[in-house]
């Protein structure tokens, strides 16, 4: 027998060798994990400051819709009656939410180059932090500076547990809502892989990590923020993504049968430092003056220009007389 000839063989009797491949644990709930995930990575990346063409290639070609509605559907199909109706009628809000945003891009975004979607970014959000629709959790409900770094330390907590951290590519902050939102993607994809490959506890903890960000951090801040973007932005692109953001978040609290407490308008207070009661903080160097006229009087600056502005005063003293 050469290596051209065909081999044959009995597909029947091969069969009954060769073990069958083992069907996918619980398919409907990896289904149900792997689309959860892509619809969080769509949002998250469209939060992103767009940097190159890619994101605005993604949108004028239709995938960022076509991905949307096949997640959508996918999970429609898989939801086996998780979150009730609410959860039910979510997705069908979300579809609309597409429809829109599908409009948008067709009558707005379809010839932009990448400095149109850079600068209306840039409209939303300002290129410094904007404190009308801060996409920052820490900005939300915490109006002490030390409130902020507990929950920045909570976040960074969670990112630690599941062995992750911020790309060097990425310039933002931990609690970014791009960053959060990727996050939940990671989790929701690492369900779909546990429920394939690890035991029933392992896929525990992850669906618990989920149940407790959504429940303590963007189940919170994010819909107060959708508010805030969409009166920020009016129209266009980043409004209908607002509308659409708030209406993902209805459905996973529905489907995560999770009570977050979400901020209000009137939590809404960016920190100030405010020292605890009792206590004062002095900068170091305030008895003996800033840390500018600590200088110059070291170089023997300071006596200088005393003795030259005394000159001054000096040259524009006029005679003193009486009328």
């Amino acid at each position: 027998m050469t290596s051209k000839q065909p081999v044959q063989t009995n597909s029947q009797a091969l069969a009954g060798v060769m073990p069958a491949s083992p069907a996918i644990k619980d398919s409907p709930a990896v289904e149900r994990a792997l689309n959860r995930s892509k619809l969080y990575l769509l949002v998250s990346w469209s939060q992103l400051y767009p940097e190159d063409d890619e994101f605005l290639d993604y949108m004028q070609c239709g995938e960022f819709v076509e991905d949307g509605r096949a997640a959508l559907d996918a999970l429609d199909q898989a939801l086996d009656g998780i979150g009730g109706e609410r959860a039910k009628l979510k997705l069908v809000l979300l579809r609309k939410q597409f429809d829109q945003i599908e409009k948008v891009i067709a009558s707005e975004c379809v010839n932009w180059q990448l400095a149109d979607l850079q600068a209306e970014h840039r409209r939303v959000f300002s290129n410094v932090i904007t404190l009308d629709c801060p996409p920052y959790e820490t900005l939300f409900g915490n109006d002490h500076v030390f409130a902020q770094s507990q929950v920045m330390g909570d976040i960074a907590g969670f990112y630690r547990a599941f062995g992750v951290e911020l790309s060097k590519d990425i310039h933002e902050r931990l609690d970014h809502l791009s960053v959060e939102f990727e996050f939940m993607h990671f989790l929701a994809y690492k369900e779909s892989y546990s429920r394939c490959h690890d035991g029933a506890d392992k896929t525990q903890i992850v669906l618990d990590a989920q149940k407790k960000f959504v429940k303590n951090h963007i189940g919170r801040w994010v819909p107060l923020f959708c508010r805030m973007l969409v009166k920020k932005a009016g129209s266009g692109f980043y409004k209908h993504v607002a509308d659409l953001m708030a209406e993902w978040m209805d459905f996973e609290v529905a489907f995560l049968g999770v009570v977050p407490q979400p901020y209000s308008e009137t939590d809404y207070r960016p920190a100030t430092f405010n020292s605890p009661e009792g206590q004062t903080y002095e900068c170091g160097a305030q008895d003996q003056g800033n840390e500018l006229s600590l200088l110059l009087n070291e170089v023997g600056a300071e006596s200088f220009l005393d003795k030259k502005d005394q000159g001054k005063d000096k040259e524009g003293e006029g005679p003193v007389g009486t009328a």
